[in-house]
């Protein structure tokens, strides 16, 4: 555990439209959700109803991520007449991708897969009727893309001298854009301005959907993030501020309130079965008696009623002195369930799991760092790690239950066991500074404790081409997903299409 993580968080920008504090009467809809796009609220009932616990947080509706997307190309007609508008025009030539590429057909096969991609990830895509080759038409497709405002474009160039169209369109049409240029579509080197400017994604490549599926990924996760609250509970409550890059909502309240919740729920006979039932989970119990697994579950009601009251979308809690309210297994159980909790009131880590549920759609375990500096290796440690890293559908960890580490009484904290081999990414955003930090590595065990110490559940980490494992440090509370260099690229997608400086270790 970490004990300075007690700062209070900057009021960067007052939400003017909104006020402080608890909101009452909201609209209760469940807002619009295709497939992986289910809303971090929606989900947080169905959780809070599963685990027994009354009064889930009510679903706040979302708008879905917009894309608008076109392809460009000229008709073989057009070139075979000479009037395609480009240099090539008065000899009537094709030039790259040649005068077989087929892009009709090609157009109609991205078409389709693009539109699945989408319809997966709950994203709306709105496809030009034709192909632009015009200057004229991409103006007027510009002029009409900007009124209708999307979240970001999406340009599928198919032809080498429309490279600088594609640019411009990536640049002025959305706040950010993917760019996709097949190989062979493009003469010798890829423009530098399309491969090395930030603000838009650019892939160059041959069919590569996973690449088109990070980009609506990192726009999906963008607008899901400006739409969510983050609640934060403290010492005292503070006015509602909004993170500048992500756009996450902040509202705060005070611990005696979670305090005062706490107290007032009753231990009854459904409260105990629940608790036992949770305790039935584990694969062994250490010295935790039947009186803190009752706690954990008034604290996981605690946790519900908090989110209710302040319909948010993920909290975190100034946790370490609460004692017997202490809510790790209810960060443990909802992490698992895609519903973001932080330890310790840190705002980094915990908005780091809000990007991370809607990048991986898996937990991330917050954790504090150490290294074994003999043998190069990564160790992460904290108590309230999910069960289920790969998603609420997926397979469950095996866990024992033991005590909080750190302070009396002997609350529950889970020691979750990873998965020796299982791939792995470090993740951490840095509020303030722009910056998004990504590395990959591979686990090697969960240790016992004794030999090692730190918190209930520990992992030892081989890190991927990291000659000094040190280096990696970027304070308090780094998020743990379990992923592969594949899923790391979702975090350089969504850094280069936001502006952030990515620091990882990927080639």
């Amino acid at each position: 555990m970490c004990e300075s993580c007690e700062a209070r968080f900057e009021p960067w920008a007052t939400a003017s439209s909104q006020q402080p504090g608890r909101r009452e009467g909201v609209d209760r809809r469940a807002f619009l959700a295709a497939g992986g796009a289910m809303g971090a609220a929606g989900l947080v009932s169905s959780v809070f109803a599963a685990e027994g616990a009354a009064n889930p947080p009510a679903p706040r509706e979302k708008e879905p991520a917009r894309v608008r997307a076109v392809f460009l190309f000229p008709p073989a007609q057009v070139v075979n007449d000479g009037q395609m508008e480009d240099s090539w025009r008065p000899h009537h030539w094709f030039t790259w991708p040649g005068n077989q590429f087929e892009p009709e057909k090609q157009q109609q096969k991205f078409t389709e897969v693009i539109r699945k991609i989408a319809d997966r990830l709950g994203v709306k895509v709105e496809f030009a009727p034709e192909a632009i080759y015009q200057e004229a038409k991409a103006t007027a497709w510009l002029e009409e893309t900007r009124q209708s405002k999307p979240d970001a474009v999406l340009i599928v160039n198919f032809w080498n001298t429309l490279s600088k169209l594609a640019l411009r369109l990536a640049t002025e049409a959305a706040p950010t854009a993917i760019v996709y240029h097949p190989v062979g579509s493009n003469h010798q080197l890829p423009p530098a301005e399309l491969r090395k400017q930030d603000g838009f994604y650019y892939i160059h490549s041959i069919e590569n959907w996973d690449e088109i599926e990070r980009g609506l990924l990192a726009v999906r996760a963008k607008k899901m993030l400006q739409q969510s609250r983050l609640l934060r509970i403290g010492p005292s409550a503070d006015a509602a501020a909004v993170e500048p890059l992500l756009g996450v909502e902040i509202v705060s309240a005070p611990a005696d309130e979670y305090n005062a919740i706490f107290d007032a729920i009753a231990i009854d006979d459904a409260l105990k079965s629940e608790a036992m039932a949770f305790k039935q989970r584990a694969a062994r119990v250490v010295d935790v008696e039947d009186a803190y697994f009752f706690d954990a579950i008034r604290a996981h009601r605690t946790v519900a009623e908090m989110m209710r009251r302040y319909q948010a979308d993920a909290i975190t809690i100034t946790c370490l002195l609460l004692k017997h309210r202490k809510p790790c297994v209810s960060f443990a159980l909802n992490n698992g369930n895609l519903v973001p909790c932080g330890c310790e009131n840190h705002l980094d880590g915990t908005l780091t799991q809000m990007l991370g549920r809607w990048l991986l759609e898996r937990a991330g375990f917050m954790h504090n760092p150490e290294f074994d500096t003999s043998e190069n290796r990564y160790f992460g440690a904290h108590c309230t790690c999910a069960v289920k890293l790969h998603g609420p559908e997926g397979k469950e960890q095996s866990f024992w239950i033991r005590p909080f580490f750190h302070q009396l009484p002997k609350t529950p904290a889970l020691d979750v066991q990873w998965t020796p081999g299982e791939h792995v990414l470090v993740a951490k955003y840095l509020t303030g500074k722009n910056t998004l930090v990504c590395r990959t590595g591979r686990v090697i065990e969960s240790p016992a404790s004794p030999p090692t110490g730190g918190c209930a559940t520990r992992v030892l980490v081989e890190m991927d081409n990291l000659p000094d494992v040190c280096e990696m440090y970027s304070g308090t509370h780094p998020i743990m997903f379990c992923g592969n260099v594949g899923d790391a690229r979702r975090f350089r997608a969504f850094a280069r299409m936001y502006r952030l400086t990515f620091e990882g270790n990927l080639a």
